[in-house]
């Protein structure tokens, strides 16, 4: 981006644009930072491992599933209990109520099709995985192969988007229906992509040298930009378009948990990963190649992986509070306040030391939750729209009992 610019006419202009005690002028290093979290969105591509990406019919039935309470065994949870779309498809709570009862934070929902692994402990090494999995569980909605094709069979579209997708009806002693239901909901997912940000927006104006369009980024939210690129190093691990290198690190917070003991974080993820029957080294994995496996095939559970979460996207953080794997923290103040009196005893002496205390003024701290805060859209996303029916299920039709 910046060579094709030309880097001497963007400093020109950032020194022009951005000089003045409030908003210091941009170096070539702070240019290039800024332009390697962009641009916004990125190309949708699809999932190798999944037959089904970027199908229409299994679109459709990815999404009316995922707000069908008939999937659960009590028949009065869907996914979007817990995923409310209102609330970035989190739930608002500080801890979640499923596999790690009291322990872990619901996660968002939105941009997965650019992640890699998936659960705060990297559990799951591919998204219709982790959409089955709660699913199974009987924590959260108990479900079953023959419940399932009693709520698909019971609605013609839910049938025909089905048949249209995977090409036959829906069977309960069929052992492929859960891992496809898994795979319809996943290829929805994959649909949902947050919107641009005031960062973008400011980002993009750079790009394209429109001083008025930048300027209307706030002066604290360009203060705590910079704060976040140079002094705080925050991009180390929060890189990319995504604001996030989707790996797992110490954060400082304490293992120890109640009710549950210890939480064992990526260590624990890695080994149920790899005990998993659908992970990408398994049969139901759809890309004949297993390269999208390398990664799998390659863990191993170590020491160091012990305690270590998911590094989170930054991306609509205003929607997805409360904050950090355990839902400890409340408000993104109180985030950068750990942060910055990072007690540094608690991080592993034999792991990476990235983290240091970033020592923060009151104004800083403000200056840093502006830049934080200007990751999410202006307004809450609207509801994701209902994908179309495809045409051979927009019409009910009449159809032979099973």
């Amino acid at each position: 981006m910046l060579k094709r610019l030309g880097l001497a006419a963007l400093l020109g202009f950032a020194a022009t644009a951005f000089a003045g005690a409030d908003k210091p002028a941009l170096t070539a290093a702070e240019l290039g930072r800024i332009a390697a979290h962009g641009p916004w969105p990125l190309p949708w591509t699809v999932d190798p491992g999944n037959r089904v990406s970027g199908n229409a019919a299994a679109i459709r039935l990815g999404h009316d599933l995922f707000f069908d309470p008939r999937l659960s065994a009590n028949r009065r949870v869907a996914c979007a209990s817990c995923h409310d779309p209102v609330k970035g498809f989190q739930d608002g709570r500080r801890t979640g109520r499923g596999l790690v009862t009291g322990t872990r934070n619901t996660p968002g929902l939105f941009n997965l099709r650019q992640q890699r692994w998936f659960g705060w402990d990297g559990g799951h090494d591919n998204l219709w995985s982790a959409s089955l999995r709660p699913i199974l569980d009987p924590r959260e909605m108990g479900g079953k192969a023959s419940r399932v094709a009693r709520a698909l069979r019971s609605k013609s579209t839910l049938d025909c988007h089905y048949t249209e997708a995977f090409g036959k009806r829906p069977a309960a002693s069929d052992p492929e229906l859960l891992v496809n239901v898994a795979k319809a909901i996943a290829s929805w997912l994959e649909t949902l992509v947050s919107p641009a940000t005031p960062f973008d927006e400011f980002r993009a104006a750079l790009a394209r040298q429109d001083a008025q369009a930048a300027a209307a980024y706030p002066a604290t939210a360009q203060r705590g930009l910079r704060i976040f690129l140079d002094r705080g190093q925050c991009a180390t691990c929060h890189a990319g378009p995504l604001f996030s290198n989707g790996e797992f690190g110490d954060t400082g917070l304490p293992f120890f948990v109640k009710p549950n003991g210890v939480d064992p974080g990526r260590q624990g993820g890695i080994k149920l990963l790899l005990a998993n029957p659908y992970n990408l080294l398994g049969a139901h994995n759809d890309d004949a190649t297993r390269d999208n496996a390398t990664g799998t095939k390659h863990l191993r559970p170590e020491h160091r992986n012990f305690g270590e979460f998911k590094v989170p996207s930054l991306r609509n953080l205003r929607l997805t509070a409360p904050y950090m794997h355990n839902g400890s923290f409340a408000t993104l103040r109180e985030v950068v306040k750990h942060y910055s009196e990072l007690d540094e005893d608690r991080l592993h002496a034999d792991g990476e030391r990235i983290l240091k205390p970033l020592k923060l003024s009151e104004a800083e701290s403000a200056d840093l939750v502006a830049f934080l805060e200007s990751l999410s859209p202006r307004e809450a996303p609207p509801a994701p729209a209902v994908p179309p029916a495809v045409a051979a299920c927009s019409v009910p039709r009449r159809r032979a009992p099973p």
